[in-house]
């Protein structure tokens, strides 16, 4: 029943969480830490963590040791893996056979410019998300942050240089 139950839960995630793994943060803490308490704040907050630093994507990621952490087996974090990644799968195979039949569609058009505003909503929602008691961002962190985003704003600096730079500044800081 609980392979069941993880595979509705990211089966959803995948299909409602558009903008990426960071956009998914917000709809993967409701599911497994609010509405099935698999996880508590505090053991979502970590496997976020572990999951921004290994290779691939986070939603993907952290599927995968969830789904291993509420099961204990490997299949629960296949079945999470898969769950998250059919919705998009499916989508965009729907997507590609139709596309270029319809990519000139005014509502076509309007649809994906509509998804544009929603996603930075999104993506800005997992940002308010993660900053909880556990994840304290002090007045250095803002400062780092505020001087990268003007600079990437308003000067022709490579975001990967800027990552780098406030990477420096921070060991520093």
């Amino acid at each position: 029943m609980i392979y069941l139950q993880l595979f509705w839960a990211y089966f959803k995630i995948g299909l409602f969480g558009f903008g990426g793994g960071y956009a998914m943060l917000s709809l993967i803490q409701y599911e497994v830490v609010e509405k099935h308490q698999w996880l508590t704040v505090s053991e979502f907050t970590d496997i976020i963590a572990v999951s921004q630093i290994t290779p691939g994507p986070i939603g993907i990621n952290s599927a995968t040791y969830i789904g291993y952490t509420v099961t204990q087996s490997v299949w629960g974090s296949l079945v999470a893996t898969v769950a998250v990644c059919l919705p998009s799968f499916i989508l965009m195979w729907l997507i590609v056979r139709t596309y270029q039949k319809f990519r000139a569609n005014f509502f076509v058009d309007s649809a994906f410019k509509g998804l544009r505003p929603a996603t930075v909503g999104l993506i800005a929602a997992a940002a308010l998300l993660l900053m909880n008691k556990e994840n304290f961002v002090d007045y250095k962190s803002f400062i780092i942050f505020g001087t990268a985003f003007f600079l990437l704003l308003f000067t022709k600096i490579h975001p990967i240089v800027l990552i780098v730079l406030a990477g420096i500044t921070g060991l520093f800081l």
